[in-house]
């Protein structure tokens, strides 16, 4: 997918349901993209920039300039209550695009936090804030205001597809993308996930091997795996 937006602020989205957005709020990052077919994770090299950071919530997308953070303050006219900024840029840049004051100003909105693919400072008082940001990078060095982007565009961040009003989840695991549509039914899809797994993680509390509970010594067997008893030889001396 190309950017093909240049200069325009979309006023009027359609954000996911937010019974649905909430329901996915309870499950994390690999539940969720397992539960959707292993699909929507943004590259990993997008980290969390303290350790608590943690978010959920419905898109507001920024198409950015390198080094030039100026539709960040565009897009913060945009932000409704439970929004998270997710921010692409036109191509790598690493500068540090947000901080601080525009983290009160998001959060003054009604912000739940940002997704940036480009780079963020004053991490230590992001901490001290609990304002969750995900970020290619760390970097004091700033950034202008001088050239066009959009906001509410659909961008592609980190390799996702992010399009308005989609539902973005992040955690120590990284940063999943579920299409708005699909909102409720990946919620479904995460908590039978979940339960699953919780009796699995029991069946292994009591001892169980993944060899048997997940059927391995069949496929094993047959790709020519084997199990060979080392006997030792023990050498006698003689003085």
């Amino acid at each position: 997918m190309e950017h093909t937006e240049i200069g325009v602020v979309h006023t009027s989205i359609t954000r996911a349901d937010p019974e649905a957005v909430a329901a996915l709020s309870a499950f994390g990052v690999a539940t969720i993209h397992e539960a959707m077919g292993r699909t929507g994770l943004m590259r990993p090299y997008l980290r969390p920039v303290h350790p608590k950071a943690r978010l959920c919530g419905t898109a507001v997308t920024v198409l950015l300039q390198p080094g030039d953070n100026w539709m960040l303050h565009v897009a913060a006219e945009q932000i409704r209550d439970g929004d998270v900024v997710v921010a692409a840029c036109t191509t790598e840049s690493e500068d540090g695009f947000f901080g601080d004051l525009l983290a009160t100003s998001f959060r003054a909105r009604g912000c739940t936090g940002l997704v940036i693919d480009g780079g963020v400072r004053d991490v230590a008082d992001l901490e001290q804030m609990d304002f969750p940001v995900f970020a290619r990078a760390v970097n004091a060095k700033g950034t202008v205001k001088a050239t066009l982007g959009s906001v509410n565009v659909p961008v592609v961040c980190a390799n996702a597809l992010v399009r308005p009003g989609d539902v973005v989840v992040a955690d120590a695991d990284g940063v999943v993308v579920v299409p708005r549509e699909r909102a409720a039914e990946v919620a479904e899809a995460s908590a039978r996930r979940e339960a699953a797994e919780e009796g699995k993680r029991a069946r292994f509390r009591a001892g169980e091997l993944g060899l048997d509970m997940y059927g391995m010594r069949g496929p094993l067997t047959e790709l020519g795996l084997r199990y060979e008893t080392r006997h030792e030889t023990r050498h006698e001396t003689r003085g």
